[in-house]
């Protein structure tokens, strides 16, 4: 796979607009630039040569260089800065930002693969902070793996879902057993099928 596209740093401070207040409609933030860093285990046991997992997600600011490269290697665990990867936010993702703020512990979603010419490396292919998202990755027989999320990104991906989400409000359903029987819908059975 080819190295992500480098994505330029940007600011986490809400820019004008981004109210759901305001004149304007709330516009999309620029895309967050992180950097995931991934753990690598060699012979974790007899059955697995290799073991990846995601350590962290960090804010990249260039301070892991443009490339992938390797942090700590001690000939058991290594330790892979994978720079670059861009996290941007989309209006209809409202509702996984949602469940993923109210689910009690925000996390990053990274969704990650191993080399295929070289079963030693794993590398990240996206990272998002929707929970529809990565259970979406998830159906496709993705590996997707999550780490914490911080409490600044935490509150600027608050800002962007108040803004661009509304819950459906709940609605309480009567019990069929109080619905006037004229008003009860009765199936009937198919053809062949015993009552």
């Amino acid at each position: 796979m080819s190295e992500p596209s480098p994505v330029e740093p940007t600011s986490l401070e809400p820019s004008r607009g981004d109210t759901p207040m305001g004149d304007a409609p709330p516009r999309t933030p620029e895309p967050l630039r992180v950097a995931v860093l991934m753990e690598r285990e060699a012979a974790p046991n007899r059955w697995e040569d290799w073991r990846f997992r995601v350590a962290d997600v960090e804010l990249d600011v260039g301070q892991f260089g443009r490339k992938s490269r390797c942090l700590r290697d001690d000939g058991r665990v290594a330790l892979f800065a994978h720079p670059g990867l861009a996290v941007a936010l989309f209006a209809d993702e409202g509702e996984g930002y949602h469940l993923n703020l109210t689910s009690g512990a925000p996390v990053w979603f990274v969704m990650w693969r191993v080399q295929e010419g070289d079963p030693s490396q794993a590398r990240p292919e996206c990272v998002t902070l929707s929970y529809n998202e990565a259970g979406r990755l998830l159906d496709a027989q993705e590996r997707v793996d999550n780490t914490p999320l911080g409490a600044e990104v935490r509150g600027w991906l608050q800002a962007y879902t108040d803004a661009h989400y509304r819950p459906e409000p709940k609605q309480r359903r009567r019990p069929a057993s109080f619905v006037a029987p004229g008003q009860r819908a009765r199936r009937m059975p198919e053809p062949g099928e015993s009552r």
